[in-house]
């Protein structure tokens, strides 16, 4: 665990981290929203967030804005919602950061990453071993049949609100997670299998780690004494465990 540091002193700690890094073969990556701050995109809470105030203007939270009751019962609720965030988010593309990480595929033997975003800028950054935990904005489909594309932005977005299927006419959905939604078995199980296979190294990478199966793979490392690396400018619920801590942001580290 390093110490409290400030201004540039985190390039101790980034030398430390490289340390690591050198002897490993696999490395099991966890990334969240500041990865892509430095692209530009707001958070959805805290300092730069969309949504800082306890309500969104319709008075109700983003959490439940965006959940999945809100689509089944008030779609255009949830669309509105998306609908700023996505414009929010417009002519954003992936940074420096995404870009190393995929360059980390020639280096290391095998290097998974799991990430928390939307966006889809690790998969445009070329990264091979992706779990999109939570999907991608981009892809849509319809809520009532086979109906799925995928869209560069939502302009492109079939006509109505919410958008209705082109094949049957029913509404149509991101292919993200929710709030109150179950995440993919498909990405669960990727995930699970991951795991099993073991890692040399865990870095986590811009996200607060609030919910279990992102903080999991850091305390089962620290508790396997695998080493653990932090990038994150604030403090979250890992950074009093990991082995070594960046406190800037990503693109930088």
């Amino acid at each position: 665990m390093t110490e409290e540091t400030s201004g540039r002193d985190w390039l101790a700690d980034a030398d430390t981290a490289a340390g690591l890094l050198r002897t490993a073969r696999r490395l099991f990556v966890i990334t969240g929203a500041g990865i892509s701050a430095d692209s530009g995109l707001p958070t959805y809470r805290g300092i730069g967030g969309l949504y800082d105030d306890t309500h969104t203007e319709d008075a109700i939270p983003i959490e439940q804005a965006l959940s999945g009751s809100m689509l089944a019962r008030r779609p255009a609720i949830t669309w509105k919602y998306l609908a700023q965030i996505e414009r929010a988010c417009r002519g954003a593309r992936h940074n420096r950061a995404h870009e190393l990480l995929a360059a980390f595929d020639r280096h290391f033997e095998h290097v998974c990453v799991l990430t928390q975003n939307i966006d889809g800028f690790h998969r445009d950054a070329g990264s091979r071993h992706l779990i999109e935990m939570h999907g991608d904005v981009h892809r849509l489909l319809c809520t009532a049949c086979d109906w799925r594309t995928r869209i560069a932005d939502f302009d492109e977005l079939p006509p109505g609100m919410p958008p209705a299927c082109p094949a049957c006419g029913e509404p149509v959905r991101p292919d993200v997670v929710l709030f109150g939604e179950m995440l993919p078995e498909a990405a669960l199980s990727r995930y699970y299998r991951e795991l099993d296979a073991g890692f040399d190294v865990v870095l986590s990478i811009g996200t607060t780690s609030v919910f279990p199966y992102i903080a999991g793979p850091v305390v089962a490392a620290v508790q396997a004494g695998i080493p653990s690396i932090e990038i994150n400018p604030g403090e979250t619920s890992v950074s009093r465990i990991v082995d070594v801590r960046i406190r800037t942001g990503a693109a930088a580290a």
